[in-house]
């Protein structure tokens, strides 16, 4: 009978430790999984945000020839990091942040495009794109911090265009 209980504490002595260090075992892959994704949507939201700056300078700026502009605009996109940034979205992020991640790429094509084929900065158009960015990265933004377990946010990301449009949360 000692034996035999020995035996079982010595069981039950395995399995506890199993099951514990398993449980720690999934608390540091989630926490690493939340880091992966916390560098990955920073990595994301800075690219958006400089490629934008980006897109904008080239556009303003004085070129030879409308194809020279056009080819700055094509190679500074190319060369910005996005397309990298957004196939790591679509391999790693939830499919609605991923949803939306995709939709300021393709806000961010359409401002590229539309000045390679020569809106001007400024322009009806071009501040028709920029709001569509805008609330496109908005979104995105909402749904990472969901993800994140972070929250909203109460104030706007960057000011109004127009101060007597009224403000959305989170932009």
């Amino acid at each position: 009978m000692p034996l035999l209980s020995t035996l079982a504490g010595a069981a039950i002595g395995i399995v506890a430790t199993l099951v514990a260090d398993r449980n720690r075992w999934k608390r540091e892959d989630a926490k690493e999984a939340l880091r992966l994704r916390l560098d990955l949507y920073t990595q994301y939201t800075t690219t958006v945000k400089a490629l934008g700056e980006t897109l904008r300078a080239l556009a303003e700026r004085e070129h030879a020839s409308h194809d020279e502009r056009a080819l700055a605009l094509r190679e500074a996109f190319r060369e910005s990091g996005i397309a990298i940034a957004s196939e790591r979205m679509w391999l790693i992020a939830p499919q609605p942040v991923v949803k939306a991640s995709n939709s300021v790429f393709h806000c961010l094509r359409s401002i590229c495009d539309g000045y390679a084929d020569g809106t001007a900065v400024g322009s009806a158009e071009d501040r028709a794109r920029w709001e569509a960015r805008g609330k496109a990265a908005a979104r995105m933004r909402k749904l990472m911090r969901e993800d994140l377990g972070v929250g909203p946010l109460t104030e706007r990301h960057s000011p109004q265009a127009d101060p007597a449009e009224p403000a959305t949360a989170a932009e």
